[in-house]
C-alpha cells in the first residue's frame, strides 16, 4: 500500500512541475517577437524561433506607437505582465505599453501615450467570420491571432516572458 502512495505522490509532483513552466516540447519559452512587416510572431526559446504565428496589427501598422488614439502598434521591449478572458475578444494578454521610451516621448510632445496593448484572440461575430479578421489589420494598436493561436500561446507563454516587437 505504501508503494501505492509514494507513487501516487510522485505521479502529483512530476504532473504540477509540468505545469509550472510553459514549454513547447520540453524548451521553456523565454520571449515573444513580433516582427511587424512580416505580421509574425515568434516564440523563441535561448535564440530558437520554436513556433510561428500569422498575427494582425494596428489599423495604422507602419511606425511605433506615438500617442494614444494612433491605431498604431508599438515597438520596443515590453513584458508580458498580466491575462484575462475577454467578452469581446476571447483570450487576452497584456503588453506592458508604455515603457520609459514611450512615456518620455509622450511627455515631450505633450500627448497621452495610450495603454491597454494587447495579445488577443479574434471576436466572434455573427456578421464576420473569423477568417475574415485574419486577413487584416483591424486593431486599435494590439496584436491579434486567431482564437486557436491564441489559446495555443495563452498556454505556452507565462507572465514575465519579454516581448520585443520589431518593425
Amino acid at each position: 500500500m505504501r508503494w501505492l502512495f509514494a507513487l501516487l505522490c510522485l505521479t502529483f509532483t512530476a504532473l504540477s512541475h509540468a505545469n509550472a513552466t510553459p514549454s513547447l516540447g520540453s524548451t521553456p519559452i523565454d520571449k515573444v517577437l513580433v516582427i511587424k512587416s512580416e505580421r509574425k510572431l515568434h516564440l523563441v526559446s535561448a535564440g530558437q524561433t520554436l513556433k510561428s504565428y500569422r498575427v494582425s496589427l494596428g489599423k495604422q501598422p507602419n511606425g511605433a506607437k506615438l500617442r494614444e488614439g494612433d491605431l498604431r502598434t508599438p515597438e520596443g521591449f515590453y513584458w508580458i505582465d498580466w491575462r484575462k478572458t475577454s467578452d469581446k475578444y476571447n483570450l487576452s494578454m497584456h503588453i506592458s505599453y508604455p515603457n520609459a521610451r514611450d512615456l518620455a516621448r509622450a511627455q515631450q510632445e505633450g500627448v497621452p501615450p495610450g495603454n491597454m496593448i494587447m495579445l488577443h484572440g479574434t471576436p466572434l461575430d455573427e456578421e464576420y467570420p473569423e477568417w475574415f479578421f485574419h486577413t487584416l489589420d483591424w486593431t486599435e494598436g494590439c496584436i491579434a491571432l486567431s482564437n486557436s493561436d491564441m489559446r495555443e500561446i495563452w498556454q505556452l507563454v507565462k507572465d514575465g516572458t519579454l516581448i520585443e516587437i520589431r518593425p
